[in-house]
């Protein structure tokens, strides 16, 4: 039997070679969460380069959120991902959800994303 772990990176594997086929050259918008925090990064795949990224763990947004872990905290850090995104000059995206399920905490920084302006 397959650990928890195993099961995991093999979900992440699949989703970011279905991206990699459908991606046409676009940077990838990646999500990672805890359970205290979120986290989301664009990526240059090509270059290997990180070009914007947010965290609930910044200081700016640690003052204003009450947890780091709710819906309001991912929707926070989605909003200011993309908002650096489009100040590097970024407008499109493929979105990696890595092994999560598109619901909850990682749909509300997709939805926010999309707000401020990145198209996936």
């Amino acid at each position: 039997m397959k650990s928890v772990n195993q099961l995991f990176e093999r979900r992440k594997r699949r989703a970011r070679n279905r991206l990699r086929a459908v991606s046409g050259g676009r940077l990838r918008l990646s999500v990672f969460r805890s359970g205290r925090h979120i986290h989301a990064q664009v990526i240059d795949d090509s270059r290997g380069v990180t070009v914007a990224a947010a965290s609930s763990l910044e200081k700016l947004l640690r003052d204003e959120l009450k947890s780091g872990a709710d819906k309001g905290a991912a929707s926070r850090v989605g909003a200011l991902v993309a908002e650096r995104a489009l100040a590097a000059g970024v407008t499109r995206v493929v979105f990696d959800r890595g092994g999560y399920l598109f619901h909850g905490r990682v749909k509300a920084l997709a939805d926010a994303a999309r707000e401020r302006g990145l198209s996936f």
